[in-house]
């Protein structure tokens, strides 16, 4: 069946949007498409219905296509926990934690893997619009690709080059990529787009003609900038909001080294009574927030030592003591106890670390990992909600016996007794309208009209409108082979 795959002359040129904008136009003119990452590098995960994990990214490319994410549409994510280590995830299950020059010795291993995810997904859909990692400009890391060429030409899918003229040097990216790339990697591509325009599009007519000129590609359009892709769940950290309106119910969230699964803040971001921050390392934690989240952690040992080198547990201290309120979502929910104990190590050295004591339980390490989304009822409204978790560790003592919530009848977090500091395993809940209006509603604000699940479907089609629009979609739907 046919495919296609986008590429890009650097990192965060705007690949994930362009395919899920593809696949909202694909599925449009009735055809059954799937949306493919071979290998992804992402903390934020979706917990797929088959029981393992994904790139959000592509959770997002599959509502596009109207599917249910699956394993098959992201076989290999890596999810760092250090600066030179990552956790591999294949095919939605953890195979192993590795270093990076480890990891380049692996690549070669994965590709029957990451192929045979991408053959079931041929054999069940008119197409596949496949999305590369980082740039193939990279090339000392071609040996053993997985990501970029070395799958394209493994599965003999052509690439369409997009490059980002927001950041400057777009001719370069371009012209530059074709001259380092290998000729076998060259007879690969078969066009190219230029991405995230601002201002006078007639302006770099000639910039674009010059790149046609000097690469013998042709050129599909020039895309300008979507003003309304933050109203999509991010799946980089960078994209999250990280200056204050200064009005609102202020909520502050910690921008911790290794957060994970933060698209708990995108619904929130959304809510016109709810003034979101993202606390960046070296800032305070505004004296003014009313309600401090920490978030969702790939290492929560190692973001507790970065919270407290932050100076924020400090801060988290002066906020409780001044009424405010405090949310620690899995990762976070964790630092909020008094220790987390991790006996064989599965976070760095084996050993015990003192936590934040705002809350009277303590964690285990585990090597088991929990993937399950749970329907659960919030403990203080008795609201229905819809979620999921994925995390390692135990969690338990006392301030169990105040839940957050309930799933399947048993107690589900905890609750300080004045009921200000709360900690949840449950991921995605404020996605679910019926519960962000009651949580907000219990800290004195109303929600506003906003559904979420609704906004998400209105943006995707207006990204394949936008597309439709400046791009020659038609084109490079007729280019996969």
């Amino acid at each position: 069946m046919p495919a296609l795959m986008i590429q890009g002359a650097g990192s965060n040129v705007g690949k994930s949007l362009l395919v899920a904008g593809l696949c909202r136009a694909a599925r449009r003119r009735g055809l059954s498409v799937a949306p493919f990452k071979p290998q992804n590098m992402s903390n934020n995960a979706a917990v797929t219905g088959d029981g393992g994990e994904i790139g959000r990214a592509q959770a997002l490319q599959a509502l596009a296509c109207g599917l249910e994410p699956h394993t098959d549409m992201n076989p290999v994510l890596l999810k760092p926990e250090s600066d030179t280590g990552a956790q591999v995830v294949v095919q939605g299950k953890v195979l192993t934690t590795t270093r990076a020059r480890d990891y380049a010795r692996l690549k070669p291993q994965l590709l029957g893997r990451v192929l045979e995810s991408f053959h079931r997904l041929q054999a069940a859909h008119d197409l596949v619009i496949v999305e590369g990692a980082g740039s193939p400009a990279e090339v000392n890391l071609r040996s053993g690709d997985i990501a970029n060429m070395g799958f394209a030409c493994a599965a003999g899918v052509p690439v369409v080059l997009a490059g980002d003229i927001d950041r400057g040097g777009v001719i370069a990216q371009m012209v530059g990529t074709q001259a380092v790339l290998d000729p076998s990697d060259n007879a690969q591509i078969a066009g190219f787009v230029i991405n995230k325009f601002r201002g006078d599009v007639s302006l770099f007519e000639d910039g674009y003609a010059l790149i046609a000129q000097r690469t013998g590609w042709p050129g599909f359009g020039v895309l300008p900038f979507f003003a309304d892709a933050n109203r999509l769940p991010a799946e980089d950290a960078l994209d999250l909001p990280r200056r204050s309106r200064g009005e609102g119910f202020r909520v502050a969230c910690l921008a911790l080294s290794r957060i994970a699964n933060f698209d708990d803040l995108d619904p929130l971001a959304q809510e016109p009574g709810v003034d979101l921050t993202l606390v960046a390392p070296g800032e305070p934690i505004p004296g003014d927030a009313d309600l401090v989240i920490l978030p969702g952690s790939k290492s929560t040992r190692g973001d507790l030592a970065f919270l407290r080198a932050q100076g924020w547990d400090v801060d988290l201290a002066a906020h409780v003591r001044r009424g405010g309120h405090v949310l620690g979502i899995c990762g976070g929910y964790q630092m909020l106890g008094h220790a987390i104990r991790d006996p064989d190590g599965l976070e760095g050295a084996a050993g015990d670390t003192p936590g934040l004591g705002l809350l009277d339980v303590e964690t285990e390490m585990r090597a088991d990992k929990r993937l399950t989304r749970v329907t659960a009822v919030h403990a203080a409204t008795g609201v229905p909600m819809q979620g999921y978790e994925i995390h390692i560790g135990r969690t338990d003592g006392p301030a169990r016996a105040r839940p957050f919530a309930h799933v399947d009848g048993q107690p589900e977090g905890a609750v300080s007794p004045d009921g200000r500091i709360m900690g949840s395993y449950l991921h995605g809940l404020f996605a679910d309208d019926a519960f962000r209006a009651a949580f907000l509603r219990g800290l004195g604000v109303e929600a506003g009209p906003v559904r979420y699940g609704a906004v998400v479907e209105q943006t995707l089609d207006a990204l394949a409108d936008h597309m439709e629009t400046h791009l020659d979609v038609a084109g490079l739907l007729a280019l996969a082979r």
